[in-house]
């Protein structure tokens, strides 16, 4: 693994701190600069990571020209072709070495819209995790087709069903974490990629006890470039919430059983 560094010492966003957007990239060379470019002018204050596994079509070489022009802009090359999850979970390391208080995830392709990004960080004031949900009241979603709009909604219905979580969008992937909240959560233990990571992650700042919030996001299918989506993310994800849902109701069992205590999980 190689990076470009630069970072600043400042302040960072108000009520937030220092905010890292991680933005996972394998051949998003027709994307990353705009995107990049978006982030910088939607949310001057945040600095940004740019993740990429080895890209063939030279996107790693592309973020480095942009992270050489602008020092709040960073690379982290990693060796190959690993996946989503191991990308972000790459990119939360690399923020909380460099102390920061909380890192973005955010697609490459344009999807999530940066102008939505202030109105994730004002939540973020108040909460330990933050979802721009694509179902919640208030959003949209524009240009996707009605076999993705089914999955997604089906998706998010089973995953919060079987997991007994009060959220619109648990696979939404544009998001805002403190670094305290991943701090408690076991990352160690998450090895899943795509949809049913951020649904594992749901699922542990859930069971932690982390205050979640949800944000209306304007959420748009990806112009350029191919999607990363296959039938194996969606078969990974529905095996992953099934064994978590029967996970879950073993330790209930247990824990009625033997008179544990259960937690109590805070809601802002």
């Amino acid at each position: 693994m190689g990076e470009t560094t630069g970072i600043r010492a400042d302040t960072g966003q108000p009520g937030v701190g220092r905010v890292l957007v991680v933005i996972p990239t394998y051949n998003e060379a027709d994307n990353v600069a705009q995107i990049v470019g978006r982030v910088r002018r939607a949310a001057p204050a945040v600095e940004i990571l740019v993740a990429d596994d080895n890209s063939p079509d030279g996107t790693g070489a592309l973020a480095d020209a942009l992270a050489g022009a602008d020092g709040r802009v960073h690379v982290l090359h990693r060796e190959g072709k690993q996946g989503l999850g191991a990308a972000y979970l790459a990119g939360f390391s690399w923020a909380r070495e460099r102390g920061f208080d909380a890192v973005v995830e955010m697609d490459a392709d344009g999807s999530h819209a940066p102008e939505d990004l202030p109105a994730l960080l004002s939540a973020a004031r108040d909460a330990d995790v933050v979802i721009g949900s694509r179902w919640t009241v208030g959003a949209r979603v524009v240009n996707w087709p009605l076999r993705r709009l089914l999955l997604s909604r089906c998706g998010n219905l089973y995953a919060r069903l079987a997991l007994g979580m009060p959220l619109s969008d648990v696979t939404g992937g544009f998001r805002v974490y403190r670094l305290a909240v991943l701090d408690e959560i076991d990352l160690a233990s998450v090895c899943s990629q795509g949809y049913s990571f951020q649904v594992e992650l749901s699922r542990l700042a859930h069971r932690c006890g982390a205050r979640i919030v949800e944000v209306p996001i304007t959420f748009a299918e990806r112009e350029r470039g191919s999607s990363k989506m296959s039938p194996w993310i969606v078969a990974e994800a529905l095996w992953r919430i099934t064994a978590w849902a029967v996970q879950d109701r073993r330790t209930a069992l247990r824990r009625g059983l033997h008179g544990t205590p259960t937690g109590q999980v805070r809601w802002p």
